[in-house]
């Protein structure tokens, strides 16, 4: 539904992307990845004409609308139920109920929503713009960052709402898994190109990789090539008895295309600065009160003891104290009543949101990042200006002139260069590229020490907590298990309160037994013949898939004998094995979305019987 053909754009000497084509088509869900600082937003801006491109077309169909988050504040109505009613069609203007739906679902209460949007936060005005945008039903959605201001709750309610969209979409976001739960395709701004695949982020790079290893083999074997021609050249072009042979060699040459080899990407790599400690427990909080309104505290008598190496996530909706309670723990913050008792050994390294806000402006990366320690000397923090992507003279770069990402990267230099047995962070994926998340959670994951972390990243949580401390029903709970287990046994469950509920007749334990049954019953009967079409397709795939990296070490071996017969009978059983794996893979994506849709509902009535 939209077509892009040959789009350029630069800034200056520093180029984009360049002649980049690619189509959106109807009912994708596509998601837009690349590196920080590489075109993502200039390209979704670009579509939307907020920006304008060098040079390529753009072409929509006649009366096809696009819909773009916007991040500007532009607001005229009295209310926020009203403001975001104002997205709606004029054919929809009276019902309001919708506005409502959406609201809720992003988090207002029934309070807020009679609140003037000028009362709100800022993350909460952006969350307003994404409620009138939604009940606007574009042709298209664009979201940037859509999760950024959002809390966990209201980011499982968006992923439902978005993977239930019945037109196109097109997603940044840093949080790898909620797009890959979100997408049916991935398009990436790569080296300059733009690349379009059907499935996940996973499956991109994946092929990526691919690409480029066969890329750098085919290369370093013309290379060699090349030098066997110009070695017989050089040793023959003076015997009249080869001239012919010479004469063919330097043609040969000249239509030889040379490969460039192709520049290395910098990656975050890095650890943080563990010292070692000898004890068993680091901190003991006790009765802990604190409200910023001394009438209606934000923290009410939390217990909790924190132990060596563990990792410890918190989480809950935004508003409800979580910043505050790290906070606490951490000792930025003292309590209005209870006591927090820390190690004499403890030494804490902490990556807060608003520690942002108290860098040297007029610092250098390279002074900042010398004043973390007394131990830092210049080439200690050249080494984490450089592993932070500030190669070099980027170093000497003010604060004052970095982006929200850059001072991001320069507080989690800080953290990394702090000696520490315990790392408290506060959202530290935000500003981040998905590459540099999947960077710190390999980071978070060696740590030997303990890690306290407020996030709303599932992968995060899934990946590293071992405990939670839950921000839900206006209490604060230590849940003993990591986020898989915290969603099977409590989950978030009073947060879809919209979804229809199971009416049983009678409260009986017979009659819900047997309801129950009837409900396991039906669902091993719709489930299994989807069950058995989706592991079919998953094998057929991996078959294939196999088949593909088989005919892909065929096809540099004959590019290296030079046997163009072969090459031409391998390519194309090479095309017809990815587009079979693409067929297959579409057909996989619809059974798969079709098999966790149906298992969540009749999971849900389960839970429903109690």
């Amino acid at each position: 539904m939209l077509s892009v053909e040959n789009l350029s754009k630069s800034y200056g000497p520093r180029t984009l992307f360049k002649d980049i084509s690619f189509r959106v088509n109807s009912g994708e869900r596509v998601g837009l990845v690349g590196r920080n600082g590489h075109g993502k937003t200039t390209l979704m801006r670009i579509l939307t004409g907020e920006q304008e491109q060098d040079d390529g077309i753009i072409s929509v169909p006649r009366n096809y609308t696009l819909g773009y988050l916007k991040q500007t504040i532009d607001f005229k109505h009295k209310t926020a139920r009203d403001e975001a009613a104002s997205g709606l069609k004029e054919s929809e203007k009276d019902d309001v109920w919708k506005a409502e739906k959406i609201l809720s679902g992003l988090g207002f209460s029934d309070e807020d929503m009679d609140k003037s949007p000028s009362e709100f936060s800022g993350g909460y005005q952006v969350r307003l713009n994404l409620a009138k945008l939604l009940l606007s039903e574009p042709d298209m959605l664009l979201l940037d960052e859509p999760t950024n201001y959002l809390d966990i709750t209201s980011i499982r309610w968006l992923e439902q709402f978005l993977i239930k969209w019945k037109g196109e979409l097109m997603l940044i976001t840093h949080d790898r898994s909620f797009m890959d739960r979100v997408v049916t395709h991935t398009l990436g701004i790569h080296r300059l190109q733009i690349r379009k695949i059907k499935g996940d982020t996973g499956k991109f790079y994946e092929q990526i990789a691919k690409d480029e290893e066969i890329y750098e083999k085919t290369r370093q074997n013309d290379e060699q090539r090349r030098k066997e021609v110009e070695l017989f050249i050089t040793r023959f072009k003076s015997k009249a008895s080869l001239a012919s042979r010479v004469q063919s060699r330097v043609k040969m040459l000249e239509k030889m295309v040379q490969k460039d080899k192709l520049e290395n990407i910098e990656d975050l790599d890095f650890c943080f600065n563990y010292t070692d400690i000898r004890a068993k427990e680091l901190i003991n909080a006790r009765n802990v009160t604190f409200g910023y309104d001394k009438s209606a505290p934000l923290i009410k008598n939390f217990t909790v003891t924190i132990g060596a190496g563990e990792k410890i996530c918190i989480i809950g909706k935004n508003g409800k104290g979580k910043t505050t309670l790290l906070k606490l723990l951490c000792g930025i913050s003292e309590p209005d009543s209870g006591e927090v008792a820390f190690h004499a050994q403890l030494k804490p390294a902490v990556y807060e949101q608003t520690n942002v806000q108290r860098l040297g402006l007029q610092n250098t990366i390279e002074q900042e990042l010398i004043e973390v320690d007394y131990s830092i000397d210049r080439q200690k923090a050249r080494d984490a200006a450089g592993t932070m992507m500030f190669s070099g003279d980027d170093a000497l770069k003010k604060i004052a002139v970095l982006s929200g990402g850059e001072k991001s990267r320069v507080m989690l230099a800080k953290a990394i260069l702090q000696p520490s047995n315990i790392l408290f962070l506060d959202e530290p994926t935000n500003h981040l590229d998905m590459q540099s998340c999947d960077s710190l959670l390999e980071a978070i994951d060696q740590f030997k020490g303990t890690v306290v972390m407020v996030t709303h990243n599932e992968m995060f949580l899934n990946a590293i907590a071992e405990r939670l401390i839950v921000f839900r029903n206006d209490t604060i709970e230590v849940f003993e298990g990591g986020y898989e287990e915290f969603l099977e046994k409590v989950g978030w469950q009073e947060e879809f309160s919209d979804k229809p509920s199971v009416q049983v007749s009678a409260n009986s334990k017979k009659e819900q037994r047997k309801l129950r049954s009837e409900i396991v019953a039906e669902k091993g009967k719709v489930l299994k013949p989807i069950q058995d079409a989706h592991d079919r397709l998953e094998k057929d795939i991996a078959l294939i898939e196999n088949k593909i990296e088989i005919l892909n070490t065929g096809l540099i071996e004959a590019s290296s004998k030079g046997d163009p017969a072969e090459i031409m009978k391998l390519s194309k059983e090479l095309d017809e094995a990815k587009k079979r794996v693409d067929d297959l893979l579409e057909e996989f994506l619809e059974v798969s979305e079709k098999l966790e849709t149906l298992t969540a509902e009749y999971e849900e009535k389960l839970n429903q019987l109690g």
